[in-house]
């Protein structure tokens, strides 16, 4: 007879959230209470994620949530706002792998998220009560997986916390990816050490430190350890642990008389604990697992003294589709071959230059259209930290000529600049912006001239340009 769970820090049932009246708690974790709810309105069940992190938040007697003291509530509310973006990220997908979210809302001092709701149950209840899944059963649940998280990856975002209770797996059929990290993320970051907010065994090396460089390769490591956890049948060893001691490769191999040699290789080479050795991204990964022979095994096997290097001159570098060099009394149909091959080469080369002059022109004409405006005060502030412009005097380098102070501000742009890239994208994100200069954060839509949505390095360096003259003029 399973045991019933009572959530004591949970909102009542029957609790009226706006249109949808609350009937009990699906789960609950460290930064959140996810509710099963009726919408009154539509007249069906859907998902509701309340955002309260235990570690700084209580519930008060009213039902609303406050911070557990004063000193959290700055933290409390970053967190919150990081809450709403992670909403209107999901909600910006409509993928059936993907969790959609439908609406968010705020109330009782918090936000909330909606969501569609399906039976059924999550991997890691269906591993922990079943014998381990087969290969095919495991590939029927990581490729429709493969597919969602591209998108997510193609949009720019990270999960960053993929782990088998993440994943749910629908009685119609289809497994579903949820509970994106950005909300946990920036709340860890401000409050708590980052092994506090990560999942030992599924998080990435580079997940244990603020300023490492996290890509689409950071959730194919957790992704891979979902499949060690089912084909092992534990979870992996963390990460920093295996830099002494390393029995993933071990461990995996023994599972070779139930797993094809290509499969699990491709699950060892995605848990290499260096980045830069495993897949790089989802289509390369998806190569490997669909073929065997795509999945290179150096990488995980082969010290790093003898791994082997690509020339940076690459186009000097034999291919394997050339033809092999002729001597100077070949035939004459070898060298009539010559003459169009390199008509490709200029013909392509040309298509390159055209597509890079016609770019320059774009971004000459944004740049011109789009200076940015006057800021407020207080934005400006936020903007140059300490700055030490002297009107009406030009500043001087290290040999006395003038401008040194325009090397400075470039310098303490690109500085300013890479500590904000939280994700090592080359690109500021609404989010990346608002943690670090809030004030500025408001004026996002005009610093983003070209209005893709995220700040270049060159827009960045450009605003500062452009307050650093105000300052002189004052």
């Amino acid at each position: 007879m399973s045991e019933t769970i009572t959530y004591r820090n949970a909102l009542p049932n029957a609790t009226l959230l706006l249109e949808y009246r609350l009937e009990g708690v699906l789960g609950a974790g460290g930064f959140g209470m996810t509710y099963l709810a009726w919408d009154t309105h539509l007249e069906k069940h859907v998902a509701i994620k309340e955002y309260l992190p235990t570690d700084l938040a209580v519930r008060a007697l009213d039902g609303s949530v406050v911070p557990v003291a004063t000193e959290h509530e700055y933290d409390y509310k970053w967190g919150l706002e990081r809450f709403i973006q992670e909403a209107r990220t999901l909600a910006r997908f409509s993928h059936p792998h993907i969790v959609r979210v439908n609406r968010y809302f705020e109330a009782n001092g918090t936000g909330y998220m909606v969501m569609d709701y399906e039976k059924g149950e999550s991997l890691n209840q269906m591993l922990r009560r079943s014998a381990a899944p087969d290969e095919p059963s495991l590939r029927a649940i990581l490729m429709p997986l493969l597919d969602g998280l591209q998108a997510v990856h193609e949009a720019g975002f990270l999960h960053r916390d993929i782990k088998p209770s993440n994943i749910f797996l629908r009685e119609t059929g289809g497994p579903v990816l949820l509970d994106f990290g950005a909300a946990r993320a920036a709340v860890g970051g401000a409050t708590r050490s980052m092994t506090a907010v990560l999942t030992p065994g599924y998080a990435p090396l580079e997940q244990y430190a603020s300023d490492a460089r996290q890509g689409p390769w950071s959730d194919l490591y957790a992704l891979a350890g979902v499949l060690y956890r089912a084909i092992v049948g534990e979870s992996p060893p963390d990460a920093v642990s295996r830099l002494k001691d390393d029995c993933v490769q071990q461990r995996l191999s023994d599972a070779t008389a139930r797993m094809s040699a290509p499969f699990v290789k491709s699950v060892e080479w995605a848990l290499a604990v260096d980045e830069k050795r495993r897949p790089q991204n989802v289509p390369e990964w998806r190569s490997a697992l669909l073929d065997g022979r795509s999945a290179p095994t150096a990488p995980v096997v082969t010290p790093v003294a003898t791994a082997p290097t690509i020339p940076l001159d690459a186009a000097s570098a034999p291919r394997a589709m050339d033809p092999p060099v002729q001597a100077a009394g070949a035939a004459r149909p070898v060298h009539r071959a010559r003459p169009r091959r390199s008509w490709w080469r200029w013909a392509a080369l040309a298509a390159v230059v055209l597509v890079l002059v016609v770019l320059g022109g774009t971004w000459n004409k944004q740049r011109k259209a789009a200076q940015p405006g006057r800021l407020p005060a207080a934005v400006e502030r936020q903007l140059l930290p300490g700055s030490k412009l002297v009107p009406g005097r030009p500043s001087r380098d290290r040999t006395g000529r003038p401008g040194g102070e325009q090397e400075a501000l470039r310098q303490q742009a690109r500085r300013d600049f890479q500590s904000a890239d939280g994700n090592g994208d080359g690109y500021l994100s609404r989010t990346e912006v608002a943690g670090h200069f809030p004030l500025v954060g408001r004026e996002f839509q005009r610093i983003d001239a070209d209005g893709d949505g995220r700040i270049s390095p060159q827009e960045f360096f450009r605003l500062r340009r452009f307050q650093a003259r105000q300052r002189q003029q004052k």
